[in-house]
């Protein structure tokens, strides 16, 4: 398992909620199903309740979204094992990929509790099924911490990979079961998340201030010497190893991100206005960043 370490991670215009069980629970789904023997209102083959094409779409819509966290989580161990192990950029992918998957799973974990009972018998047990594996999952990336990436980027992102493609769909599935019932078949059909093809529905990211539009110029250009004071204002367009009043930084700039990082140290920030502190001895402020460099200024707190 990924071991805890002492970390600061810092994300302007991003929330990033780390491990927690959400409010779903896996248990009781199943139970509640065979208790109730409910069926759709007014269900038919030909015409589901819309009840049963909304849970239906929604299934389709949570498998879709741990197939695709299935395989960008594969991807992303792929390219920090590509990596040179003491990489900046492998280890500010690890870190942001710790950040972000333990509350991504979550999210799909209380998705699927908010369906409650489909009325179907096979479908509900379907749902009790996929509960259980996710929420296992969820309680073991409870004790994630992005600092495992310190010196060990490809081994804690394999670990937690490891889990993520445990989230494979229980069988029957249900593009099984719709073979085997005509009111899922018919909401199978009427359910637009279930279309051949479509993508699930990412929700819209607010604007991150100063990460479009043209970089204002840098006071000292790209000159990180003049930080040495403690006091510049410098662009930086990709990795920068820079020293600023006896602390000594190394900056990694992606399309998404600025990564600081000392001693013991990493910190990302998303976009502009985001503030860095190291101690009493230095602080860092994003002026601008978009995907051709960043403009950072120093200070001395």
């Amino acid at each position: 398992m990924v071991k805890r370490a002492s970390v600061a991670v810092v994300a302007a215009g991003l929330v990033v909620v780390l491990g927690g069980c959400g409010g779903g629970g896996g248990g009781g789904v199943q139970e509640r199903a065979e208790a109730s023997g409910k069926e759709p209102a007014g269900a038919t083959p030909e015409r589901p309740s819309e009840d049963l094409v909304k849970w239906v779409g929604g299934m389709c819509e949570s498998t879709a979204v741990l197939e695709n966290l299935r395989t960008d989580s594969a991807a992303d161990l792929k390219e920090i094992r590509d990596s040179d192990e003491t990489d900046l950029f492998a280890e500010a992918r690890a870190v942001g990929y710790l950040s972000r998957t333990p509350s991504a799973v979550e999210g799909v974990e209380n998705d699927l509790a908010d369906l409650g009972l489909s009325g179907v018998l096979a479908a509900d047990r379907l749902l009790d099924a996929w509960l259980k594996k996710v929420t296992r999952v969820v309680t073991e990336l409870d004790g994630v911490s992005p600092g495992a990436a310190f010196g060990d980027a490809e081994g804690s992102v394999a670990d937690v990979d490891k889990l993520v493609q445990s989230l494979t769909e229980p069988e029957p599935d249900l593009l099984a079961l719709t073979k085997r019932d005509p009111r899922l078949a018919a909401a199978y059909e009427r359910a637009e998340q279930c279309a051949p093809g479509r993508q699930p529905e990412e929700e819209a990211a607010a604007p991150t201030p100063g990460s479009t539009g043209p970089l204002p110029g840098a006071a000292d250009g790209e000159n990180t010497r003049a930080c040495a004071d403690g006091a510049c204002e410098v662009l930086v367009t990709s990795t920068a190893d820079i020293t600023a009043n006896g602390v000594n930084v190394h900056v990694l700039v992606a399309d998404d991100h600025v990564t600081f990082r000392t001693a013991g140290t990493l910190m990302q920030l998303g976009g502009a206005g985001g503030e860095a502190g190291f101690g009493d001895e230095l602080k860092a402020i994003v002026v601008a960043h978009n995907k051709d460099g960043a403009v950072l200024r120093f200070s001395i707190p």
